[in-house]
């Protein structure tokens, strides 16, 4: 099988395909493994997890098979075609008018019979269908035996069974679809109450007039039927004929409705109806094809659930957190030594080659303590976390473990109005909040995307961490102290429990103001635990997340450092723009318990949080660029020399945590709103809660003092 994977993914639908080509779209339930097959069968490295809401938008690549050309579209994963949500409505979209050659309806074989519920209504749109059962191997390990055959003898269609994360059937999958006879074949149909097919009968009989309606009239009578606006609106734009104005239709449709309300049904009860109907005829056919022999195949998941999708779950969160924090504390001191040494010795060539090159003085401080040395200390700070946080992270994400997070914290979020999914998002953010953004796609109602997208910087980024650790360290743990990995973990994950609390608090906030409204219908399947794929999730989360977060604050980092050198460097009136701006700044910082050095350096850390520290020593320190120190107690002392107490350390930790969000997170969260409106309140909200609670903290501890 011959993979080309040179296509990109698009939001709606594919571009126009060439003549030769086939489209072939892959449909599925969310988490059944739908991007690892289009992944196996195209070779891109779309970014898959054992959680739901993965595919948020339209995928494609171009997969040859026995010289036929196939293009084919990963397209959101969703429960039904019913359109509940954004997902729903693109599935359903592109399955019924982006005119695919053939869907490839991917099932997990350890729950068809939830699956089919899917597989059956795309079957009433389309019959070029081709069922894939993928997770063999889980069903096998669950003693789960799946009858393929007597499967596709009743639903009429091939039917291949597959285990997509090591390719296996994969092969046999192309082969069904490259098989696929053209024309129109008959296909298992559910069959509803007779009221509900009576009345579809008598609009069908009009609909089958209407000439090359290129849409299956069972299917389109059925949506008439439930009085869709929007969908009736896109189709008659799909078809360019209005259907609504057609007198014939809107007698039919007059006649259908009386048909079922002269049997009880009103237009609430009917998709009940239909729900109804699939269920059973998805009920009758694995009582016929799937064999159970052992009852409690999935005794293991529900114990564990029992603990972690409960009250327990919290404390377990919790501590699991920790352990995270711990590791990444931990394990990242001697690596970020160890690229710090190695930045300083290529910058000691760099220096070399202006030196020989005859350069002037303030070029070498432009280039290579400006341009070069803030870039440097970004690497060696961030990468070493980074590259064992989203590890773990991914770990547990591909072990099933966050949405049980979400399951726990959903009642949570309900009550300030928000959705469940935003737990998922905020976890991400813990790694890079310009991740969280992107991953807040997975929240259907706009309103409650926008809310987690705004709240999202609440959550401590990577590249705060440095800063919140080596305060916590200094003032409150001590360097060198025994334990001090682990007491530095917890504190870190109360730091985090604090802002969850202000996520909550600024959520509701925003729903009963901004962004008023009721929260949303939130279903969120469990999945399965599964044993993660340890060497795919570290070159998942290096590839994927690492090196993608590091190269963009890389990116804003070097003309970061241009600017910082020249503020710096350029006196006026006896001292340099950099002691002017934190003399400007002094008077309003110290009502936040801060001072102007401090003030400035998150100012002129918008673009990388990690190189806050470093301009607080320089400014401290006078130097004209980017300083280190060689230990703690030396940059501690710094520190208390300049006028630091227990209460500037703890302001400094409650704005680190909650102020502007990154550069990188506000273009990122640009992209995703399209709205500079949107941007400012993301930017606005944090920054008026980190003074609030500053100014609060401050005042309120001198009193004690």
């Amino acid at each position: 099988m011959k993979r080309i994977n040179d296509l990109k993914p698009t939001e709606l639908a594919i571009r126009k395909k060439p003549p030769a080509d086939k489209v072939i779209a892959i449909a599925g339930n969310p988490n059944v493994g739908k991007s690892t097959v289009f992944n196996g069968l195209t070779g891109l490295n779309r970014h898959t997890g054992n959680w739901p809401g993965k595919t948020v938008t339209n995928a494609q690549g171009y997969c040859e098979y026995r010289d036929t050309a196939f293009v084919l579209v990963d397209i959101p994963g969703t429960y039904s075609l019913m359109a509940h949500s954004a997902e729903e409505e693109v599935a359903r979209n592109f399955i019924c008018f982006g005119e695919p050659d053939a869907v490839i309806v991917v099932c997990d074989a350890t729950c068809l019979e939830r699956n089919l519920n899917l597989l059956l209504q795309i079957l009433e749109i389309t019959d070029r269908v081709v069922a894939c059962v993928n997770l063999m191997d889980e069903a096998k390990k669950k003693n789960i035996e799946i009858n393929l055959q007597a499967l596709s003898e009743k639903l009429k269609i091939p039917v291949v069974g597959t285990a997509a994360r090591s390719k296996a059937g994969l092969d046999r999958l192309m082969e069904a679809v490259k098989n696929m006879p053209d024309g129109e074949t008959l296909t298992f149909l559910p069959e509803y109450d007779k009221p509900v097919e009576d009345a579809i009968s008598v609009i069908q009989r009009v609909l089958k007039r209407i000439p090359e309606i290129g849409i299956n009239t069972r299917w389109l009578a059925l949506r008439l039927l439930e009085h869709d606006d929007r969908l009736t609106n896109e189709i008659c734009g799909y078809l360019n004929y209005d259907l609504k104005r057609d007198a014939d239709i809107s007698v039919a449709l007059a006649q259908a409705d009386r048909i079922l309300a002269a049997n009880g049904i009103s237009q609430e009860t009917l998709r009940d109806r239909i729900v109804s109907s699939l269920v059973g005829a998805a009920e009758e056919i694995c009582a016929e094809c799937v064999v159970f022999k052992n009852k409690n195949y999935n005794e293991r998941d529900r114990r564990l659930d029992r603990i972690l999708a409960s009250r327990l779950g919290f404390p377990v969160m919790l501590i699991l957190l920790t352990v995270i924090f711990w590791l990444t504390v931990s394990g990242a001191n001697y690596p970020s030594g160890l690229l710090a040494a190695g930045m300083s010795e290529l910058e000691k060539i760099l220096s070399g080659v202006f030196h020989a090159l005859g350069a002037p003085d303030w070029l070498h401080g432009l280039i290579v303590h400006g341009a070069f040395r803030v870039p440097a200390w970004v690497v060696s700070v961030m990468l070493p976390p980074m590259a064992i946080f989203f590890p773990l992270f991914t770990l547990l994400e591909d072990l099933g473990y966050l949405p049980r997070i979400a399951f726990n914290l959903d009642r949570y979020f309900k009550k300030c109005s928000a959705c469940g999914k935003q737990a998922l998002t905020m976890c991400m953010g813990f790694g890079c909040n310009a991740a969280g953004v992107i991953g807040c796609r997975i929240i259907d109602s706009p309103r409650e995307r926008l809310i987690a997208i705004i709240t999202n910087s609440f959550v401590p980024c990577n590249g705060r961490f440095p800063t919140l650790i080596a305060i916590l360290t200094m003032f409150f743990i001590g360097a060198g102290a025994a334990f001090g990995g682990i007491l530095c973990a917890v504190f870190l994950t109360g730091i985090i429990v604090t802002g969850v609390l202000m996520t909550f608090a600024a959520s509701k906030l925003l729903s009963k103001s901004l962004l008023s409204g009721m929260p949303s219908f939130f279903a969120l399947e469990l999945p399965p635990y599964r044993r993660p794929q340890f060497f795919k999730v570290i070159i998942r989360s290096v590839f994927d997340r690492t090196l993608f977060v590091l190269g963009r604050a890389v990116a804003v980092s070097v003309p970061a450092g241009i600017v910082i050198w020249l503020l710096a460097n350029i006196s006026v009136s006896g001292g340099s723009l950099l002691v002017h701006g934190a003399r400007f700044l002094d008077p309003f910082a110290r009502l936040l318990g801060l001072d102007g050095v401090i003030l400035l350096a998150f100012v002129l850390g918008f673009p990388a949080n990690e190189i806050v520290v470093p301009i607080i020593i320089m400014a401290y320190m006078k130097a004209g660029s980017i300083a280190g120190l060689e230990s703690l107690e030396s940059l501690k002392t710094l520190l208390v020399q300049n006028g630091w107490t227990w209460i500037t350390a703890v302001s400094t930790m409650l704005f680190s945590l909650f102020h502007w969000p990154c550069s990188t997170t506000c273009l990122t969260i640009k992209k995703e709103t399209g709205s500079l409106k949107w941007t400012a309140v993301s930017i606005i909200t944090p920054t008026i809660a980190g003074m609030i609670v500053c100014m609060l903290f401050a005042n309120v501890a001198k009193l004690f003092i």
